[in-house]
């Protein structure tokens, strides 16, 4: 497999960044991979990391009060998914889980944070390519709010 530095370095996400912020997001870099079903994180918990898609789909999804769970949108290989680590109460507003098996880059949130107050230039470039993924998000929120509703018991519950 490629270097971690190539891999971060043609990521979609992270296209073009000047080597000295890859170098920081590469400090916490790890591979991860998640089967089928996986839960990568969940609604309400601790946000504290982010992942670019390498391959498979993650379906993200809203879970309702009795267990109910809405598709928002599939993320797919290519995109990046997690902004919640950036912004307080940082705490997942979604859950994310594998539709299909997926291979991902996981990236530390709070030390992200730390880096991002130290050095304003690399904070400015994860915040504008954080808002752009953040605009996507909620126009494909909006285009589905205006479908029927298609909604699914969690795994392991009934209905």
């Amino acid at each position: 497999m490629k270097a971690m530095r190539s891999i971060v370095k043609e990521h979609p996400f992270t296209a073009e960044m000047s080597e000295h912020h890859l170098d920081v997001l590469l400090e916490t870099a790890h591979e991860v991979a998640f089967d089928t079903n996986a839960i990568l994180f969940r609604q309400d918990e601790v946000a504290d990391r982010f992942y670019l898609i390498l391959s498979g789909e993650i379906a993200l999804e809203l879970r309702d009060r009795n267990g109910l769970v809405r598709l928002v949108e599939s993320i797919r290989q290519g995109e990046v998914l997690g902004w919640s680590w950036l912004f307080p109460p940082f705490m997942w507003h979604f859950q994310a889980r594998a539709v299909r098996p997926v291979q991902a880059i996981v990236f530390d949130g709070a030390h992200l944070l730390v880096a991002c107050e130290e050095n304003h230039e690399l904070g400015f470039d994860l915040m504008k390519r954080i808002s752009q993924v953040l605009i996507h998000r909620l126009q494909v929120a909006r285009r589905r709010l205006n479908e029927p509703a298609l909604t699914a018991p969690l795994p392991g519950q009934s209905q």
